[in-house]
């Protein structure tokens, strides 16, 4: 049997594997036995109920295999043992991130954590950085090659199939796959039992999904399982916190105001400037260089005081975004002279601005689910505008209004003539498929302020144009 035929027999058996056909695929398995068995490669590498960490372990000479980017192959050249064996250790990773250990009635915290790990192994042999693919490190980005998050329509990662032709799968519906594929093992995991445990609970790791699902049955939890959980948000706040710290120092580190005249200190001592300066005052006979006027370097910045107003959708389907932008809020409420307002609404609004330096306690302040009126919302956060030339107001939903769509786009556009900095955000996450209110897509576009998705640099920008000047 060519290469070719072996490397399709691979193939076909993830394919039956990977969807139950197990009468259909014995022949496969066992002529994907021979075909290890000819590569000289452990027979565990085809099975899925073996970590691929434990695997290594057992193996370490297969670590180049899946410690690194898998490099496409060339379709025009000829299928070589190099193609079969990367087959092979596509096959693994692929089935340990879907197969089987997915399937199982019940999940144990030991499970999910071995899962993402194996996920892991997935996001290295694409190129991605950790976490990337189930939004655990937002804004992080993922292989250069294949992000197109503006248009959502994402470069296709894909595999040979051996036949001439490729199947294809966007990062964006990778994610998807993955998020709801978490948040299914979460379900099954009857995490309140598993919180009540703390050798459980400390397996596992916090995500987006475990958020979601912590900050949905909190109020059924108490004692031991409620402090483990609260336990498990804070530590996922503070990693993402982390990362949009840093992209937020980076961009509104403010311009040079050089209205101001440069503080005389040492620190600030121009060396190369006073020297040039002073060149004329060289003395040649004494072979000195007499100084007569010292420079500095201007270290002021310039800051326009701002009111920032952070409008929040709580329902349930904006868990992801919600959780993001109360951590910027309490980021940018630490920058001077930025005024931070949080509001929360779903039928109602509940304002938080108490709390915005502490996003854990406004999340736990929140409650999931619920209608939309977002138009009532918007009024309420209208109060707190003083100066609309120095306020930006940032509503994050997917728009889909409770009332009248036109009476909101209306209120929305009399808030830009006013001269407020209005940022409309549909999601922001790095993770997942977002539904966004097509119309208001279409309209708030022709007012020139386009509803932002994808990562949450985009916002992070937008509020740079306000906050430096």
């Amino acid at each position: 049997m060519q290469i070719s035929q072996r490397r399709q027999v691979v193939y076909w058996r993830l394919l039956t594997s990977m969807f139950g056909f197990s009468e259909q695929g014995a022949n496969f398995e066992n002529m994907a036995t021979e075909v290890v068995s000819e590569l000289n490669l452990p027979q565990l590498i085809l099975d899925p109920n073996i970590s691929i960490e434990n695997l290594l372990h057992r193996y370490p000479e297969l670590e180049a295999d899946f410690n690194n980017p898998i490099i496409p192959e060339d379709e025009t050249t000829d299928a070589t043992e190099a193609t079969l064996r990367r087959g092979l250790v596509i096959s693994k990773l692929l089935l340990n991130a879907f197969g089987p250990n997915t399937q199982s009635g019940v999940v144990t915290a030991q499970q999910y954590a071995q899962w993402l790990k194996d996920v892991g192994f997935l996001e290295k042999a694409l190129g991605c950085q950790p976490g990337s693919l189930r939004g655990q490190a937002p804004g992080s980005g993922t292989n250069p090659g294949n992000q197109n998050q503006n248009s959502g329509d994402s470069a296709g990662m894909g595999a040979g199939t051996g036949s001439g032709g490729s199947f294809t799968v966007s990062e964006e519906q990778l994610r998807a796959t993955l998020k709801a594929l978490e948040g299914e093992l979460i379900q099954r995991m009857a995490l309140q039992e598993v919180l009540k445990d703390d050798r459980l609970a400390s397996q596992l790791t916090p995500s987006m999904a475990l958020v979601e699902q912590l900050l949905r049955e909190k109020a059924n939890l108490s004692g031991n399982s409620l402090k483990n959980a609260k336990r498990l948000i804070q530590e996922y706040v503070n990693e993402l916190a982390e990362v949009l710290r840093l992209q937020v120092a980076q961009a509104v580190a403010g311009k040079i105001d050089y209205s101001v005249p440069p503080k005389r200190v040492f620190r600030n001592l121009d060396l190369k400037r006073t020297i040039w300066k002073n060149l004329t005052n060289w003395n040649p006979e004494e072979q000195r260089l007499f100084v007569d006027r010292l420079y500095y370097h201007h270290t002021a910045k310039k800051k326009t005081p701002t009111r920032m107003i952070v409008v929040v959708d709580q329902s349930g389907s904006m868990v992801d975004a919600m959780v993001q932008c109360t951590i910027l809020a309490s980021i940018f409420a630490g920058l001077p002279n930025v005024d931070v307002h949080l509001l929360a609404f779903d039928t109602q609004v509940i304002d938080l601005t108490a709390w915005v330096h502490d996003p854990f306690e406004v999340l736990l302040r929140t409650n999931l689910g619920g209608g939309t009126y977002i138009y009532a919302a918007l009024q309420e956060a209208a109060q707190k505008i003083l100066e609309p030339q120095n306020t930006a107001m940032v509503l994050i939903s997917d728009f889909y209004e409770g009332g009248s769509d036109q009476v909101l786009f209306d209120y929305i556009k009399s808030l830009k003539e006013s001269g407020l900095h209005f940022i409309p955000v549909g999601a922001v996450t790095s993770s997942g498929y977002f539904s966004v209110n097509q119309w208001f897509r279409d309209k708030l576009k022709e007012l020139g302020m386009p509803i932002l998705t994808g990562s949450p640099k985009k916002l992070i920008e937008e509020l740079k144009k306000v906050i430096v000047t």
